[in-house]
């Protein structure tokens, strides 16, 4: 079974789902990833455990649940609520309407309490009981499937306890710093899908598949199989992982492989999903589905990567689990302890146990280092960087030196004219040509080049330009994909005039 998670904010939000499911009867096979957004698991045919009990449990957690099919469907169907989750902004969002309700009750305690000072307690009691309920019953949740001691948990009889001892604006305030520490991790986490989103998008949506007549019909491209045949136009994404069966053109792998120059492509040529066609049509032969193309298994390794924890990450978690249920036995000593054995007074004790577990709740330490590394992976992604997850991460910080073994890795990518050489043949000895052949040849290039889209067209038009060299105007343009393009030129038909992309 394969289900989308939503709501899932760092690594300890993956245990908490797991350790819930691990305790229902017939589910096994557990694989929830972060990253992705996707839980697939295994379902006894005859156990106790419904469909509906599973997404009873994880909604009953605070996380919101829909069902996919297949793996192909599954991507598609991500990809999609990916997007539309980052077509929100954060005030949008569940936790972003929460943090601003408990601003604007904070705001009216505070003024309340300024006007009527008498009233401005119960004003903060108030906003703590509406902002702490949520967590509260996600506490008592994870501690009946097998998390008691959450985060959630500590927070809450913290704000809860605060209360008690009359300090309402403090409880207010963990309530809120808390929620809005919930809702940043949020935008982190999303911000680090956004690599996953992005490469999602590289693959078309549709694709025109050919049938044994010839006729054209529009597909979703995570439906194509094996050997089918579409037609990718110019101008047009390359739909599926194949084979060239008829046509040429110059395809731009840069999507796919980083090559920033458009690579000439022919009858037998392999080309990958989520390249794009730039010159001539092409029939191509689908060689895998579309959950097998270059672009998933790069998603697949993305997804791995942004599993696994860093060192800091998995010393952070694995202190909290000993950290929290510490500090709230500590706390317990604190107010049975001296009242029983010195003679102190309960009421004194017990305030200062309450303010032991406020000062104590962790939320900044446990949700600081995987929000950090969430960043750092998002703004990677931004720059056109996929790190292999936190661990790598974390041992850039460390490097001193970095070697590169290709020079393409450090250009931006834009083919630029640097010099221009022109030679004639004449008895056998080159016979080097003046500033104004040299014009005239450069004029003569940009003027067939202007009938190509190739980049290093553009670079010699744009060259020529800046020179402020005339380019005369052509007819009958064409291109030979990948080889050369022709053109009229005042009368005179270039014949072959390569376009150096070889």
């Amino acid at each position: 079974m394969q289900y989308r998670i939503e709501g899932m904010d760092c690594a300890s939000c993956v245990r908490k789902i797991e350790t819930a499911l691990a305790r229902m009867p017939g589910v096994s096979d557990i694989q929830l990833n972060f990253a992705t957004e996707k839980l697939e698991l295994s379902l006894a045919p005859n156990s106790d455990t419904q469909c509906s009990d599973i997404e009873k449990t994880i909604k009953r957690l605070g996380f919101g649940i829909s069902a996919t099919t297949d793996q192909a469907n599954a991507a598609d169907s991500i990809s999609d609520n990916q997007l539309k989750t980052q077509q929100q902004y954060w005030w949008q969002t569940r936790k972003g309407k929460q943090v601003v309700s408990l601003g604007i009750l904070m705001s009216v305690a505070y003024a309340l309490a300024l006007v009527f000072p008498d009233y401005g307690m119960w004003a903060f009691a108030i906003a703590v009981i509406v902002g702490v309920f949520p967590f509260t019953r996600k506490s008592m949740t994870l501690a009946m499937t097998g998390t008691p001691f959450s985060i959630e948990m500590l927070m809450s009889i913290a704000a809860i306890g605060a209360l008690v001892i009359g300090e309402a604006e403090e409880a207010a305030a963990v309530v809120f710093l808390f929620s809005v520490g919930e809702l940043l991790e949020g935008v982190a986490a999303d911000r680090a899908r956004a690599g996953i989103r992005a490469l999602a998008s590289l693959v078309p949506k549709n694709a025109i598949l050919l049938d044994a007549q010839g006729g054209q019909r529009d597909v979703l491209a995570a439906s194509l199989q094996i050997d089918d045949l579409v037609l990718v136009r110019p101008g047009d994404k390359v739909s599926a992982d194949g084979v060239i069966v008829q046509g040429s053109s110059s395809l731009d792998d840069s999507p796919v492989t980083g090559e920033s120059i458009p690579v000439a492509k022919d009858m037998g040529d392999a080309v990958f999903a989520g390249s794009i066609n730039m010159d001539g049509a092409l029939q191509i032969r689908v060689q895998k589905t579309a959950a097998d193309n270059t672009i998933a298994r790069i998603i697949n390794l993305v997804e791995q990567a942004q599993t696994s924890k860093a060192p800091t990450a998995r010393f952070i978690e694995k202190f909290s689990r000993y950290y929290t249920p510490a500090v709230m036995a500590i706390a317990a000593l604190v107010i049975i302890v001296p009242p029983l054995t010195m003679g102190g007074e309960w009421s004194t004790w017990l305030y200062r146990g309450f303010a032991l577990l406020l000062i104590a709740c962790p939320c900044a330490l446990v949700l600081s280092t995987p929000a950090a590394i969430a960043s750092g992976l998002a703004v990677g992604t931004r720059r056109g960087l996929l790190i292999k997850g936190g661990s790598a991460l974390e041992t850039i910080g460390r490097v001193n030196v970095v070697a590169f073994d290709k020079t393409g890795t450090l250009t931006e990518g834009k083919p630029q004219v640097t010099d221009v050489i022109a030679f004639t043949q004449k008895q056998s000895v080159q016979e080097h040509i003046g500033p104004e052949g040299q014009n005239e040849i450069l004029a003569l290039f940009a003027s067939v080049e202007s009938a190509s889209s190739h980049p290093l067209a553009k670079a010699i038009i744009d060259h020529t330009k800046a020179a402020n060299i005339s380019i005369p105007i052509t007819s009958n343009a064409y291109a030979t994909a990948g080889k050369a393009v022709h053109a009229t030129v005042a009368g005179r038909f270039s014949h072959w005039i390569t376009s150096l992309c070889n």
